[in-house]
C-alpha cells in the first residue's frame, strides 16, 4: 500500500480516465475524493471504489461550488496531498459523429464551445486556485493536470476540445512556473493517444476502436506521481503510454 495515508482529490472521476486513476489510487492505498456535477454519480463512483473513497458533488465551472466542496473535502479527508485536475467534457457533446463527420469551427454552437472550455480550463483554474494555497500553507502538495496529445489540440474538426487542451496545458505550465521553488509540485500527465472511454462515438470503425488505449494506462503514472518516489518531480510532461521508458531513462 504505497500510498497509505495519502489524500487525493480527482475531479471528474466517475468515468473514463478519472475513474481509472481513482481506482488505481485506491488500490495503492490512498483515500480519494471523487467529484461529479451530479451527486448520484459521485456517490455511485465512491461506493464502487469502497470505503477509501468519498463522493463529492462539485461543479468545477462555478467558483462558489468549488470553494464549498473543497472545504467539505478538507473536512472529510483531513487535507489534500495530491490534486488531479481531470474534469472535462469531450467532442461527443458537440458533435456526436466528430470522428467520421468532423464539422468546421464555424458550425460549433457558442454554448457548446463555452461548455467545453469552462469545464476543462476554468475548472482546472478554479480547483487549483482553491487547493494550492492550502497546500502551500501545509508545506507540501502535488498538482497533476490531465492533458492530451499535441496533435489533438490542432486536429481538424476538434473545436473546442483541441483548443481547450492547449489552454489547459499552458495553464499547467504557468502554474508550474509560479510554483517553482515552493513546496508544491505541478506536472502534466496525458494518455498518449485516444482512449476507450465514453467520449468515443459508438459508430467508430472496429479497426479504429482496436487501436484505442485502455484508460487503465493512467494508473501506474498517477500512482507514481502521488508516491514518495516522485518527490521533487516538477514541471514534467509525462505520457502514460511511454511511462516505463520515461521512468527508466530518468
Amino acid at each position: 500500500m504505497a500510498l497509505a495515508g495519502t489524500r487525493v482529490l480527482v475531479t471528474g472521476a466517475t468515468s473514463g480516465l478519472g475513474r481509472a486513476m481513482a481506482e488505481a489510487l485506491v488500490e495503492a492505498g490512498a483515500r480519494v475524493a471523487v467529484t461529479s456535477r451530479e451527486w448520484s454519480r459521485a456517490e455511485a463512483a465512491a461506493m464502487r471504489l469502497g470505503a477509501a473513497a468519498v463522493g463529492i458533488e462539485m461543479d468545477v465551472r462555478d467558483a462558489a461550488s468549488v470553494q464549498v466542496r473543497v472545504d467539505e473535502i478538507y473536512e472529510r479527508l483531513g487535507g489534500v496531498d495530491v490534486l488531479v485536475n481531470n474534469a472535462g467534457i469531450g467532442m461527443r457533446t458537440v458533435n456526436p459523429r466528430f470522428l467520421t463527420e468532423p464539422q468546421p469551427f464555424w458550425a460549433v454552437a457558442p454554448a457548446d464551445f463555452c461548455a467545453v472550455l469552462e469545464t476543462k480550463v476554468t475548472g482546472c483554474f478554479l480547483v487549483a486556485r482553491a487547493v494550492v494555497p492550502r497546500m502551500l500553507a501545509a508545506g507540501r502538495g502535488r498538482v497533476v493536470t490531465i492533458s492530451m496529445s499535441k496533435q489533438t489540440m490542432t486536429r481538424r474538426g476538434f473545436v473546442p476540445y483541441g483548443p481547450a487542451g492547449a489552454a489547459v496545458e499552458a495553464l499547467a505550465r504557468v502554474m508550474a512556473a509560479d510554483l517553482k521553488g515552493t513546496s508544491v509540485t505541478a506536472n502534466v500527465l496525458l494518455p498518449g493517444g485516444a482512449t476507450a472511454t465514453g467520449m468515443i462515438p459508438d459508430d467508430v470503425p472496429l479497426e479504429t476502436r482496436a487501436t484505442l488505449l485502455d484508460p487503465a494506462i493512467m494508473g501506474p503514472p498517477i500512482v507514481w506521481l502521488a508516491s514518495a518516489e516522485a518527490e521533487g518531480i516538477h514541471d514534467e510532461r509525462i505520457v502514460a503510454k511511454d511511462f516505463d521508458k520515461w521512468l527508466a531513462q530518468r
